[in-house]
């Protein structure tokens, strides 16, 4: 009995905070972000349309998520994963010829990142869970994807520039 009330305790608890992230303006524009990129394709679109820079355009758009993350909900790990899961995303749309764009299609960063934080505002032990387990690990990895994106940037500012420089000289 006592097993069930506390079930059933834990239940309002969350609708309380399903109530609270659907009241809360940056929790309204992180939802529409993640749908207006992820769903409508605007990221990869972006990076389509200008190589590298749209990118990394693009993913100031993750920035309400880390304030979210970090001043809202107030959790270290969680912005760690968010912040993870934005480099991860900048390193894949960067990589050369359009291949970056293709993935970034199925990537979905954003969706990603309003589902860790929905789960951590919502209780959900599963997500809380994988995000702690996962902070130290991610922070190493989020080291790593900074080397990456600066490399794969240096490359790419490179590329575009041998490119044009071969363009201009047949004119």
């Amino acid at each position: 009995m006592a097993a069930e009330w506390k079930q059933q305790a834990l239940e309002l608890k969350r609708q309380e905070n399903r109530r609270r992230i659907e009241a809360d303006s940056d929790y309204r524009m992180v939802r529409g972000i993640a749908n207006i990129f992820d769903n409508y394709y605007l990221d990869p679109i972006l990076g389509f349309i200008l190589p590298g820079i749209g990118d990394i355009l693009t993913s100031i758009c993750a920035l309400p998520f880390i304030w979210v993350a970090l001043v809202k909900v107030r959790s270290i790990p969680l912005t760690i994963a968010v912040i993870s899961n934005t480099l991860y995303d900048i390193l894949l749309g960067l990589i050369p010829f359009y291949i970056g764009d293709i993935i970034d299609v199925f990537n979905k960063s954003y969706k990603k990142n309003y589902r860790l934080i929905v789960g951590f505002v919502e209780g959900d032990k599963e997500i809380i869970n994988q995000v702690n387990r996962k902070a130290i690990v991610s922070l190493i990895i989020c080291a790593l994807i900074i080397v990456g994106i600066y490399y794969l940037a240096k490359f790419t500012i490179g590329l575009v520039a041998t490119t044009w420089d071969w363009i201009s000289s047949l004119f």
